[in-house]
């Protein structure tokens, strides 16, 4: 369809060639339209899925910026932008640039790494109907990924072909049977190691295709190895699950909470004991759940007896977090609480009172879009522990597409202190490194770098060296005390390592406990247990045989006495 029937669909559905001020939900007037509503198509672009497997970027990954559309709450917009600028490129898709440029700089803010793209639109929310990023196997050529927009918006839903246009990048689109999608980008959240997360809108909006179709189209499209629904909110009006919800990292979901029995506060503690019941991380353990107020009106009101307030709408954008505020007493404990759980991130705040009645904030009305080589972390941090006399081995899969030339562990135990560097070894894309034991008490951070062949470097977490992962070394009475007069509890890396179809797991139990070792996929779904009983103090080895396991890498965990002692990483390589 070209643009001229766009343009023309949009005056006949909207009465108005360019954007418009639309709530984020669906008016009244638009659940009309959408009964009898055929999407907009493109012979611009593949409506195939990639040719090859492809990995969906999550959002705390490095990116080249993000995408706004300049239409409503410019005041908000343009504080984003001055956000972002210093971050890497805002893309504003907008009718005029020259308005936009004279809005900008009327509020003091510069000119810089900014691009402008010219097309017309229906709204401003565009995580909904905006691209995104995927990159082919691991780490290799970005490409986009498009959804069928679930809103009679045609112009919104046309803009990421004119924007993967604009930046030379393929784009794919599900827009075609047997592979039409319906989908909305704040009801998803993806994990970067193949798991998405999204209420069950997304069923109810695709009534042709069952739950298997939708699940192998996000895997084919975007790598989705593993997709967790989540029952819908009473009072959620668009189920947007970004609106109480946001993945920190790989294994830590920041959790909006109401006081007990209020608003929709029952359905999520519901949905998150789903999630903790059901699922591992990708790296074999529980998700650590962080918890943050969801504010009642200026008046002590909470839905639906007030606007739906929210402080998990926030963006990454790099090292930068912008957070939604509203002008409440909770606003510096929103802000307390990211910058807990995200050191070494620039927390900044933006007053979202005026656009939060058309249910969104920061996180709907923001895209981002990575960069073209990534440097990929997958990374299990390393967790308290009780040894203090085997080093820590720090391992990371990393993957670039031009090749790591060095990886190097820095780690410390002050932070007014420098930090001390390691070099990691290789094996197939797996870098490891040993910290030295520490005694008792001692608090260690460390972060990973590397560098890839073309020069490039980054590291995990992307905020290093003033970010770092921290793990402490406890004592065996406060962590349990039926681990109390332990000498050790450890399990080793398995050997050998690569393995075909056998190898050898070691582990060491300091006194008499209920010791169970687990195997699990790289997905978090159990595969086996290889030990479950009480064992006496200790050496152990066991031997696991995956003779009838595909190749791929794998985790095992130990726990004993309920306490998880380790998690490592093994790779069968047939």
């Amino acid at each position: 369809m070209n643009i001229f029937i766009v343009l023309l669909l949009s005056l006949i559905l909207t009465g108005n060639s360019f954007s418009q001020d639309l709530p984020h939900y669906m008016s009244d007037a638009e659940k009309d339209l959408y009964k009898n509503y055929t999407p907009p198509g493109s012979n611009l672009d593949d409506t195939n899925p990639p040719p090859t497997e492809v990995r969906t970027m999550a959002e705390w990954e490095q990116v080249q910026g993000i995408i706004v559309a300049w239409n409503q709450f410019t005041p908000i917009v343009r504080q984003i932008v001055d956000y972002a600028q210093e971050e890497g490129l805002v893309y504003i898709v907008c009718s005029d640039s020259n308005t936009v440029k004279s809005y900008l700089t009327s509020g003091n803010v510069p000119i810089v790494n900014l691009k402008f793209l010219l097309a017309p639109l229906n709204s401003v929310w565009c995580r909904d109907y905006g691209p995104w990023a995927v990159y082919s196997g691991i780490s290799d050529s970005l490409k986009l990924i498009d959804w069928t927009y679930n809103r009679p918006r045609p112009l919104d839903d046309q803009m990421s072909v004119a924007f993967a246009n604009s930046i030379n990048t393929p784009l794919y689109q599900t827009i075609a049977p047997p592979n039409q999608l319906i989908a909305t980008g704040g009801n998803f959240m993806v994990d970067g190691n193949g798991t998405g997360f999204s209420s069950r809108l997304i069923v109810n909006e695709n009534p042709t295709l069952s739950l298997s179709q939708i699940e192998g189209i996000l895997d084919s499209y975007m790598g989705i190895k593993r997709y967790v629904k989540m029952d819908l909110l009473p009072y959620d009006v668009i189920h947007h699950i970004d609106m109480h919800m946001k993945l920190l990292d790989e294994e830590t979901i920041l959790v909006g909470e109401y006081p007990p029995g209020v608003a929709d506060g029952p359905q999520i503690e519901a949905n998150i004991q789903h999630i903790l019941n059901n699922y591992l991380t990708c790296y074999g353990r529980p998700y650590k759940i962080v918890r943050i107020p969801m504010p009642p009106s200026a008046s002590g009101q909470y839905p639906p007896s007030s606007d739906y307030y929210t402080y998990t709408n926030s963006v990454f954008i790099n090292r930068t977090v912008i957070v939604p505020v509203y002008g409440l007493s909770l606003d510096s404990t929103a802000i307390r609480i990211y910058r807990e759980n995200l050191p070494g991130y620039n927390i900044v705040s933006i007053n979202a009172s005026s656009m939060i009645a058309s249910l969104g904030a920061i996180h709907c009305i923001t895209k981002e879009i990575g960069v073209n080589e990534p440097i990929f972390f997958s990374h299990p941090k390393l967790l308290n522990t009780v040894n203090t006399l085997s080093p820590y081995e720090v391992k990371s899969y990393i993957k670039t597409t031009s090749g790591v030339s060095s990886a190097k562990v820095y780690w410390r135990t002050d932070t007014t202190q420098s930090y001390n560097s390691v070099n990691m070894t290789m094996t197939l894309d797996t870098f490891t490194a040993n910290i030295p034991p520490q005694p008792l008490g001692t608090n260690v951070y460390y972060y990973i770098s590397a560098t890839s062949n073309s020069g490039k470097t980054n590291t995990k977490p992307i905020t290093a060296p003033e970010g770092y992962i921290k793990f402490t070394i406890e004592n065996p009475t406060s962590v349990n005390q039926n681990l109390m007069a332990a000498e050790s509890f450890y399990l080793n890396q398995n050997y050998p390592n690569p393995f075909n179809p056998e190898t050898i797991i070691n582990y060491n139990i300091g006194s008499k406990s209920l010791v169970s070792i687990k195997m699990f996929d790289v997905n978090g779904k159990e595969i086996r247990q290889v030990v479950n009983e009480i064992r006496n103090a200790g050496s152990y080895d066991i031997k696991f045989n995956g003779l009838n396991l595909p190749s791929g890498i794998y985790f095992y965990t130990m726990t004993a006495d309920g306490f998880l002692v380790d998690t490592k990483r093994m790779i069968l390589l047939k």
